[in-house]
């Protein structure tokens, strides 16, 4: 009588085929995570291009409307022209906006307020080549 059964009749992948498919998911792997990283930053850059347009178009509203450009960001919450200061989703911080302050005409005469654009305060370049300090 015997106890063993033969070789060929067990059951089981062997060691050949598991590493094959452990290279398989590795390569898989290898061409995933590179798009899933590219479109975690292609999100970003869109929420900062968002963010960007809204700020300034609230500098922009808060000018026709006061006849002057803000002081500081925080005059434009607290005037209700923003419900809050968005966040720089590269620096993950709000007060981190680099402030453009209004450029003076060549007649002299001076413009009121310190807040004329707001750049990133980051200084990762982004997917289109240019820093996003300069977005």
């Amino acid at each position: 009588m015997r106890l063993t059964k033969p070789f060929r009749s067990r059951k089981g992948f062997t060691l050949i085929e598991l590493m094959i498919v452990v290279s398989i998911i590795g390569i898989l792997a290898a061409i995933a995570v590179p798009n899933y990283k590219m479109g975690i930053i292609r999100a970003r850059e869109a929420v900062l291009r968002e963010n960007l347009y809204s700020i300034r178009t609230s500098i922009d509203q808060f000018y026709a409307d006061q006849g002057k450009f803000p002081d500081s960001l925080t005059e434009m919450v607290d005037k209700k022209y923003l419900r809050i200061l968005p966040t720089d989703p590269f620096t993950k911080a709000n007060d981190s906006w680099v402030i453009m302050a209004p450029p003076q005409p060549s007649d002299g005469s001076k413009v009121e307020g310190s807040v004329y654009d707001v750049h990133s305060g980051s200084n990762l370049v982004g997917t289109n080549g240019t820093s996003y300090n300069e977005w």
